[in-house]
């Protein structure tokens, strides 16, 4: 399986760390305008390499050296600065991805490939990669709220006393301000999240919750305001969905990708399952109206700035 990072950033080069450490590529690929960054990353990963999985890993800085890539991740782009909100990147990294899809499309096989895309508003992103791509859409895939719901699920974890490997919790919609906690779906267990409070006698009012969604919406801020940036988050989501992809696990996550037609058409985060072909169905959680009113919200916002582009 090869794999390429475009952009060697910190957040390309986290993700290729991630994707290094999984153990289920025998190729990746560094693709970065900056030939002299890219080579230096190649070379710190391949020596940490030898300390783990062997992997191949090289820099390149001319397109046609992704060639044979079976998943091309895209992980270029201007990144959020203290006091940015996500869609203050449209405009710049709607160039960077305008300028990039073209590249790679004239260097792999349509017919298989795969994109993965994690330039923020991702959203938008995703849709403006899959209209230029012209592939499936099931193909162009946004890491979209999987990092959402990890943090909502570990801020869970510690307020329930329960590994985040037993709680079932999705965060919907964009993978900006608007997402929205999908409260009525989340189970502990095999059992409800209300019901779980009252066995285990655990109070967790609509204030407790409110409190924890503001949490989850500003985590990438306080995580910015104090170091700067981002990135072992979406390193490990964007390799957790590699993962599920290259074994073809066909487990649900919350990604992002195209669905509807004209006007409808919107990218967004559902719970998805995911395999070796890419997106094969969506599913639609139970949900409140104010969840549903709350996720329509999310939609047109996407789609407003998708056209404004």
């Amino acid at each position: 399986m090869k794999i390429a990072i475009i952009g060697v950033g910190t957040v390309g080069s986290a993700v290729a760390t991630a994707v290094k450490n999984t153990g289920f590529v025998h190729e990746i690929v560094l693709y970065d305008r900056d030939a002299v960054r890219a080579t230096a990353a190649a070379d710190d990963l391949g020596h940490a390499a030898s300390f783990g999985f062997d992997v191949k890993i090289t820099a390149v800085s001319n397109y046609r050296g992704i060639r044979g890539s079976d998943i091309v991740i895209i992980a270029a782009g201007a990144n959020q600065k203290p006091g940015e909100t996500r869609m203050d990147l449209l405009n710049k990294n709607t160039a960077v991805i305008s300028d990039i899809i073209p590249r790679v499309m004239s260097n792999v096989d349509a017919k298989h490939v795969k994109i993965i895309i994690l330039t923020n508003p991702l959203d938008v992103m995703v849709m403006l990669a899959q209209k230029l791509s012209r592939l499936p859409a099931t193909r162009v895939i946004g890491t979209g709220t999987m990092l959402d719901s990890a943090r909502l699920r570990t801020i869970l974890s510690r307020q329930l006393g329960v590994s985040t490997q037993s709680i079932n919790a999705y965060v919907l919609g964009e993978h900006g301000d608007s997402s929205v906690v999908n409260w009525s779906s989340v189970t502990i267990g095999a059992i409800g999240l209300d019901d779980f409070c009252r066995q285990t006698k655990i109070s967790l009012p609509m204030t407790t919750r409110n409190t924890i969604a503001h949490r989850v919406h500003n985590a990438a801020y306080e995580i910015i305001r104090g170091r700067g940036a981002t990135w072992d988050g979406i390193g490990a989501a964007a390799a957790d969905l590699l993962r599920c992809i290259i074994n073809d696990e066909h487990r649900i996550l919350t990604v992002s990708t195209v669905s509807g037609t004209g006007t409808d058409m919107v990218a967004m985060s559902l719970p998805r399952i995911v395999g070796a072909n890419g997106i094969t169905a969506t599913l639609r959680p139970k949900m409140s109206a104010a969840e549903s009113t709350a996720l329509r919200r999310s939609g047109k916002i996407i789609r407003k700035n998708y056209d404004a582009i």
